[in-house]
This record gives C-alpha cells, structure tokens and sequence, in this order.
C-alpha cells in the first residue's frame, strides 16, 4: 500500500504535517498568540512541543488523510492528498497571532470515476469518509495507554511520555470531533448522506472521548 504514495503526496503530507505540528506547537507556548501575554521561552521547552505536536497532530493529520486514500484504493477508485498553500499559512499565521489552530491542510483527492467507467457510489463515498476519522478515534487508544503506562494524570508533571499521551488523545478526539461535523466538505456530510447510525456512533464517540480527556486523563 504505501508504494501507492506518489512523491508529490509524500512532500504535501509532509508539508502538511510539518505546518499542523507547528502551529500546535505554538498555541501550546502562547496559548493567546502574540496579541496576548507572553513568557518568556526556553529553547529546550519549545523543541518539546514541537517533538509532542509532530508525534500527536502531525501524525493524526497524515493517518487520517492515509486512510481516506487507502479506504478509497480498497473500493478501486484512486486518491492522493493534495496541500493547500494558503490554508497551511491560514494554520501557522492564526495560531501566532491569536493562539487559534483551524488547521484545513488540503485534501485527498478521491477520482470518483474507475478504470471501468464505474462511478463512486453515496455507500462507497460515505465509508471511505468515515475511515478519516474512525483512524483518530483509534489513534486515541494507544495515546491513552502511553498516559496510563506512564503513571501520571497531568501533562504538568513534565513527563515527555504523559504529554505525548494525552496531548496525542485531544488532539485526535478533536481532528475526528471536527470533520465528524455535518457541514459543507467535512467528512461528517458524507456519512450522514450515507448512514444516520454510522454518523450519530461516529460524532457521539468524537466529542465523547474529545470531552472525557479533558477530565479522566
């Protein structure tokens, strides 16, 4: 499967998770952005939210985007992330000014027409927009244990493991929480054309586990 990743995807999704990562990176050194007060930063400290941000956000955003291509692939019909320049800088710029991340890095292009001719049924369409988002549901389990195994509730502590972990939990329940939004190009419009149960399951466990880690981790 991943020799089906063309050289452009692989810059794009790189260059999306680099541009992601970072602007998380950011919000988490200046919650409010430079319009709002600012302490000072050791070097040391922001390397550690870039390595948490890359290992959390960045990683959610490319497994996400991965599993609509191969979701698609899966149903015969040929997919590749495409980047959104002006969207990466959008990402990066607000989360410096104002400590806002509404990070739409571009995204997988779906040929909705097969070899054979035969075109993407609302079915088809509708699971391989679900595969976005049930990736990050599934990312937040492992992310969770890395908290437990570490033995610490707070990201606080100064624990590189516990932040990673939860950070790795919020950040994906969110990713998922987001696109399971029924609204215009999301992935949630998608489904809910295609299955009401599918949606409700999807959307209900995003904000569930999204709110839950605020509280249990």
């Amino acid at each position: 499967m991943l020799g089906k990743i063309t050289r452009r995807e692989e810059y794009d999704l790189f260059a999306a998770w680099l541009a992601v990562s970072l602007s998380f990176a950011i919000i988490k050194l200046a919650p409010y952005g430079v319009l709002g007060p600012i302490q000072p930063v050791e070097p040391m400290e922001a390397l550690t939210y870039l390595v948490i941000a890359l290992l959390t956000a960045g990683i959610g955003l490319v497994l996400h985007e991965l599993a609509h291509k191969f979701a698609a692939i899966k149903f015969g019909f040929w997919a590749e992330f495409r980047k959104n320049n002006f969207m990466l800088l959008i990402a990066v710029a607000l989360a410096a000014l104002v400590g806002f991340v509404f990070a739409a890095p571009g995204a997988t292009v779906i040929y909705s027409v097969r070899p054979d001719g035969r075109t993407i049924s609302r079915e088809e369409n509708g699971k391989i927009s679900a595969a976005g988002p049930l990736t990050n549901l599934l990312l937040c389990i492992p992310f969770a244990g890395l908290s437990l195994v570490s033995g610490l509730s707070s990201p606080a502590s100064g624990n590189l493991l516990a932040q990673i972990g939860i950070f790795g939990v919020q950040i994906n329940a969110m990713i998922a929480a987001f696109n399971m939004l029924p609204i215009s190009i999301l992935d949630g419009n998608k489904v809910l054309s295609w299955n009401i149960a599918v949606f409700v399951l999807l959307l209900g466990a995003s904000f569930a586990v999204l709110v839950s880690s605020f509280y249990i981790l």
